[in-house]
């Protein structure tokens, strides 16, 4: 089955999930439709440029448009004129069986044209776009009006779709499928006793801060112990600042951003990932995060917070423990916790075979695909 890959930016290294799906869906037998390209496509994949200069007749058609695409769709992201007819044409002259569109709000784009083709088109939510985008009230009512055009949506996460059907968005065919990890790629090393690591960006959504002051405090009496912080954002340099107020600069490495084998790397050999993950100001609030899984198939003990999606991953107590997001006393308890654990070793045993059961994105892949081919034949 050929499908046609609906993102916003690509090539973009840190999305993996869509890079995965770009590469393997159906046997890689993809095409890709971006917002934006960097120029950089390490898969050869035919590509379709949606966001493109209007021409002298589009431009002209435009105010119409606007109009016309506010009232019946709710978003000016739905393709017109010289635009459309040519989506239209690389969709039929590649052959295109089905569209999946990565984020909601990119499904936005795409989703009136797959339904006048009579193509069946499938969203993918994935975090942001079903929380932050949500306290938009014309967010919300351009994804109740685009449920009628999709043939299904998937989620990383049940606390998503939980999220989209408290705004009134919901769909009959819905299904919760995690991003996943390579199992056989992420996979425990000898582990390095005190070790923990942090990843992710240096933003509010991650309270790399919060993280830092009770790893500072649960490890008092742990000389052994060491943080490794791998990412950047505004929040590093504050962070670094205060590594050297607490006391802790030697027990902590700010690497700054890396490639995704450095982090693979680092998860080998650490024993502990610390991740409090909260729910931003402005609403934004993780999926599942992918690093959580990553982590888990590499035998690390996690410790992080009742977020999002985190819960359906972590088992209190068997494979990591969590805290209400912000309670930091409590995080620095848990981190504790974590260091006390008599039998580290069979905490991490767990948490690798549940990664194996749960988040082997081979297995989560041919899931998707079992949905998308059922639907169609239905």
């Amino acid at each position: 089955m050929r499908a046609a890959i609906a993102t916003g930016d690509y090539h973009k290294m840190g999305e993996t999930f869509v890079n995965r799906h770009i590469e393997h869906l159906f046997g890689g037998d993809t095409v890709i439709v971006v917002g934006r390209s960097n120029g950089d496509d390490p898969y050869g994949k035919p590509l379709f440029m949606r966001r493109r200069r209007f021409g002298p007749a589009d431009r002209a058609l435009l105010p119409y448009f606007t109009l016309r695409n506010a009232l019946v769709h709710a978003t000016s992201r739905v393709p017109f004129g010289q635009g459309k007819h040519e989506l239209r044409e690389f969709l039929r002259t590649q052959r295109v069986e089905v569209i999946l569109a990565e984020f909601g709000t990119q499904a936005l784009a795409v989703a009136p044209l797959g339904a006048e083709m009579g193509l069946p088109v499938f969203s993918y939510f994935r975090g942001t776009d079903a929380s932050k985008h949500l306290r938009s009230r014309r967010i919300r009512r351009a994804y109740r009006l685009m449920m009628p055009h999709l043939a299904g949506i998937v989620s990383v996460s049940q606390f998503l779709l939980d999220n989209l059907a408290a705004a009134g968005v919901t769909h009959p065919n819905a299904h919760v499928i995690p991003s996943g990890v390579d199992v056989r790629r992420f996979r425990p090393g000898d582990k390095r006793p005190g070790s923990c690591l942090a990843v992710g960006r240096f933003v509010e959504k991650k309270a790399p801060l919060t993280t830092l002051r009770s790893f500072a405090e649960a490890t008092r009496d742990h000389p052994e112990a060491r943080l490794d912080f791998v990412g950047d954002g505004p929040l590093l340099a504050p962070a670094q600042r205060l590594a050297e107020d607490l006391g802790v600069a030697e027990k902590v490495t700010f690497h700054g951003a890396r490639p995704h084998e450095f982090v693979r790397k680092q998860l080998e050999s650490a024993q502990y990932f610390l991740q409090h993950s909260v729910t931003a100001k402005d609403g934004n609030t993780e999926g599942l995060p992918t690093a959580i899984q990553e982590a888990m198939a590499a035998g690390c003990i996690t410790v992080s917070t009742r977020h999002a999606g985190i819960p359906e991953a972590i088992d209190e107590g068997e494979t990591g423990f969590l805290v209400p997001e912000g309670d930091a006393p409590g995080f620095t308890t848990a981190i504790a916790r974590a260091f006390a654990i008599s039998d580290p070793a069979a905490m991490a045993v767990r948490a690798r075979s549940v990664a194996e059961t749960r988040f082997d994105n081979d297995r989560l892949l041919a899931r998707l695909e079992d949905v998308i081919r059922s639907t169609v034949r239905a």
